[in-house]
């Protein structure tokens, strides 16, 4: 099998994001040929597509006008997250600046159905808030017109069918939001889900007729379903009820009550397109269901009367693009072509479903993905594999025994998902096995499992770490001496502690963007993330001690494997302090620890040669210690 270096596995290029024209005949959408996400259009499939702008910095999101052949992008500086909103006229190329007010963060929230208007929120008033303002599309940013003053994370869900009202959801924590409808002529805004405990409204959209919405919501259950929401009664009624797994969201066409939705089922997407009844708000036709490759579907968006949607489909082994799809027929259409950079698809590798019993009994799903010539993913160890879930496979020879890279996602209310990734191939091109856990906490298996980590039970979600190891040792394919723990924001904290907590397990260490002290995480983070933050950690006021018990600072002497700490010096979410504190702390203690540092990044790192940079780095070290 070739080998390729990492330079052109991180060229694999991304297609996502897709926003329908009004008229229905072209698509603009992201992608990163440049190596940095823009703006690109596409008048029909599979054509040669045009670049709409050429920034060094990345473009965060792109929407048609729903009346006018212009589109609105988001863009930030240096990953600092500030993100400012930008008007481009496709005939010409002209591109305005919206909202031109460089320190406050701008949070899109759509277009009027006339495209004279758009809402958004914006923290310019207070730094720990977003209000929500209102501006006509040829306004410059300091005439935008505060509409509502927010005291906390507020979002603009869309605009009323008539326009005259706009849906506001408000977060307290990622497992908790509350909806209003904020009427635009008088400022009233109306509390529509008044609740107790923890309880997710997400995804609202408007209903056709105006008089109620639809949204996901855990209201009464485990699992997110799909529901519809009176604005007269407040009464909730359930139109999908999704079982075990989450319904994750809904895209609607409030002209035609067309509407696409998506279920998680074990990470994998599937999609429900429907067309509502005029005369049961809970009842629908359902339209056949598209075929589009590689399991991972999402970002809807529907064209004029709804005959087609736009979305991006990815897979572990197809890189994402977008599809078109005839909602009639389910027919589908591929009109990105964004490139493998000539490395052969046939050579990606597959994951296999896995279940991993931990400490306490609890089943913690995850992806094995196997290198070329280490058997099925599936073989070889006492656990269960989904599908089957009997662990046996036809394919039980190995060439060798691989090292693996424990890739430990962020959040923590994320989910690690069988998507692509390009890191994690050129890793199983070179001989490593991949292993991404989906531990207590993640999102995806319903509120109980998410809320197992919460405050006091922080450390459980690392001993599920360790138990996926040991479980990892047992594979006739891995070397259990040769075991790397990877990580980035949440998941470099998950990096840390699990060197710190069980140093006999690791080979090496890679933090990216970690969290090594959540006192001065805490402390330092924007102000309009603490209170979010806080809700899953634990606050400052009341849990400082605790805070400092589960730092891996402070145990940083117990590492015994090599460490890599990579960070952006813009990060608005986990301070790049985070970083130096680790590394003088680790270097005080006498552990073998690299530093790197991106002057023009944020929390991540997205710009192509800094990408090239730190993945050769990260290549490099574990080549050398692995």
């Amino acid at each position: 099998m070739p080998t390729y270096d990492i330079e052109r596995y991180l060229n694999v290029r991304s297609a996502y994001g897709a926003s329908v024209g009004p008229d229905g005949d072209r698509l603009a959408f992201l992608m990163n040929t440049t190596g940095t996400p823009q703006v690109w259009t596409l008048e029909d499939a599979r054509a040669w597509p045009e670049q709409r702008t050429f920034y060094d910095e990345r473009v965060t999101f792109v929407s048609w006008s729903p009346e006018r052949p212009e589109l609105a992008f988001g863009m930030d500086e240096g990953g600092n997250e500030r993100a400012q909103l930008y008007r481009l006229d496709a005939g010409s190329g002209d591109i305005t600046n919206l909202t031109a007010m460089p320190d406050a963060k701008h949070r899109w929230g759509g277009w009027s159905h006339d495209g004279d208007r758009f809402a958004f929120t914006s923290n310019r008033r207070d730094e720990a808030v977003f209000d929500v303002y209102v501006q006509k599309r040829d306004e410059a940013g300091d005439e935008a017109t505060l509409v509502y003053e927010g005291e906390g994370w507020l979002t603009v869900g869309g605009w009323s069918p008539d326009d005259s009202r706009l849906l506001v959801a408000q977060a307290y924590s990622n497992f908790d939001q509350d909806l209003y409808s904020l009427d635009l002529e008088n400022g009233d805004c109306t509390h529509l889900t008044p609740h107790e405990g923890d309880v997710r409204y997400q995804s609202a959209s408007w209903a056709p007729d105006g008089d109620g919405f639809y949204l996901v919501t855990d209201e009464g259950a485990d699992t997110l379903y799909l529901a519809y929401l009176d604005l007269e009664t407040l009464d909730l009624e359930t139109v999908i009820d999704g079982g075990e797994w989450n319904v994750d969201g809904i895209a609607l066409d409030d002209e035609t009550g067309r509407f696409v939705t998506s279920q998680n089922v074990d990470g994998y997407t599937e999609l429900t397109v429907g067309e509502l009844a005029h005369d049961d708000p809970t009842a629908f036709e359902t339209l056949p269901e598209p075929d589009l490759p590689g399991g991972i579907s999402g970002g809807v968006s529907f064209g004029p009367d709804a005959e087609l949607f736009a979305c991006s489909t990815t897979g572990n082994t197809v890189n994402t693009n977008v599809f078109v799809v005839d909602a009639e027929s389910g027919e589908t259409e591929q009109w990105t072509l964004a490139p493998t950079a000539g490395i052969p698809p046939e050579t990606f590798r597959s994951s296999d479903l896995v279940h991993v019993e931990s400490f306490d009994g609890l089943e913690v799903p995850g992806f094995l993905t196997l290198p070329d010539g280490g058997g099925a993913a599936g073989s070889g160890f006492h656990g269960d594999v989904g599908g089957d879930g009997d662990g046996e496979s036809e394919d039980e020879s190995y060439d060798d025994r691989h090292p693996v890279i424990v890739d430990i996602h962020g959040g923590p209310e994320s989910q690690r998902r069988p998507s692509f990734s390009s890191v994690k191939q050129y890793f199983l091109n070179r001989g490593y096995a991949y292993f991404e856990p989906n531990v207590r906490g993640s999102s995806g298996y319903g509120s109980e499992y998410a809320s197992l980590d919460d405050v006091e039970k922080r450390m459980d979600s690392v001993a599920d770490i360790a138990a996926c190891v040991d479980w990892l040792g047992d594979h006739e394919a891995i070397d259990p001496d040769r075991v790397v723990a990877m990580g980035g924001s949440y998941g470099g904290f998950m990096v840390l502690a699990s060197l710190t907590e069980y140093p006999d397990l690791w080979a090496a260490g890679i933090d990216i963007v970690g969290i090594a002290n959540f006192v001065t995480f805490l402390e330092n983070t924007g102000d309009w993330r603490r209170e979010l933050r806080e809700a899953e950690y634990g606050s400052l006021e009341d849990d400082c001690e605790f805070l400092e018990s589960i730092s891996p600072i402070n145990t940083i002497d117990s590492i015994d494997a090599p460490l890599f700490v990579l960070h952006g010096e813009n990060d608005p979410r986990v301070p790049v302090g985070e970083a130096e504190q680790v590394v003088e702390e680790a270097r005080e203690q006498g552990v073998p620890v690299e530093k790197l540092i991106f002057d023009d990044e944020g929390h991540g790192f997205t710009k192509l040669e800094n990408r090239i940079e730190a993945y050769g780095a990260i290549a490099e070290f574990l080549e050398e210690h692995v």
